[in-house]
């Protein structure tokens, strides 16, 4: 009897290069030469991509273009540089299939592009030369998700306390998002079946102290996922957290150093 195809997918949230957490980025490039997936998910919110906020080129305070364009060619330049270390360890195990599901950082991009049409260099495909890469785009928060067997995958939308409830009710299949940057999992079973919604996490520098943040704490934790993908369309999740720059996989310990 022939044995059933698994296809094998690594998942990853928010990087938010160049502000990434270096230690975690290494533990998940060490772990896609482990794991050897045939698919490579990138939930968004990649780059930090700071001065294409409209606080630098909309209203009274804008940077003039002649002082903003470095900054901005500046930012490219890190968020290629951070999705270079993760797709030279794709390269090395001869991952194909890789998707980029467009986060709300990226977003900024191209309002800034639609402000400025004759600037669409700066369009988060261009940016990123994601064609080049080899990624699929998925634009942000469409009503059509990626979806892989019966797994949706975006970037998030929702950000109350119970956010994993919130993203599996409006959408009403299993789905697995990025966006609040920490971990979360609902589940409810109907006459269909189980379905579950899973927020996982983030890989950015959580120990940076942002203004934003104002001194209030945060639940963020560093987390990426495996996903065995069965031929019927079912699927198995399992959620790897990364603490200190440290985890185990499969047995095996992976440092970030």
């Amino acid at each position: 009897m022939p044995k059933k195809k698994i296809r094998r997918a690594i998942v990853t949230p928010d990087k938010h290069f160049p502000i990434e957490d270096k230690r975690a980025i290494k533990v998940v490039c060490k772990a896609i030469k482990i794991v050897k997936p045939d698919i490579y998910i990138d939930l968004g919110d990649t780059g930090e991509w700071e001065h294409f906020s409209t606080h630098y080129w909309k209203g009274r305070n804008a940077k003039p273009m002649e002082d903003l364009i470095p900054l901005l060619d500046k930012d490219v330049r890190e968020v290629n540089k951070g999705m270079n270390k993760i797709d030279r360890a794709l390269d090395s195990v001869k991952c194909k299939e890789r998707h980029f599901v467009q986060g709300n950082h990226e977003v900024w991009l191209d309002k800034f592009v639609t402000r400025y049409p004759y600037l669409d260099h700066y369009k988060t495909e261009n940016a990123l030369r994601l064609k080049e890469r080899g990624y699929e785009f998925h634009p942000y928060n469409r009503k059509k998700c990626l979806k892989i067997g019966k797994l949706n995958f975006t970037h998030g939308k929702f950000v109350s306390k119970y956010h994993s409830f919130k993203h599996l009710d409006v959408y009403g299949e299993s789905i697995m998002y990025g966006h609040t940057h920490d971990l979360q999992r609902h589940t409810k079973t109907n006459a269909g079946g189980t379905i579950s919604a899973w927020s996982l996490g983030c890989l950015k520098d959580i120990e940076e102290d942002e203004d934003w943040l104002s001194g209030r704490l945060t639940n963020w934790n560093h987390a990426f996922a495996i996903i065995d993908f069965y031929s019927n369309g079912n699927f198995n999740v399992q959620v790897v957290e990364i603490i200190n720059g440290l985890t185990s996989l499969w047995g095996k310990q992976i440092k970030g150093d």
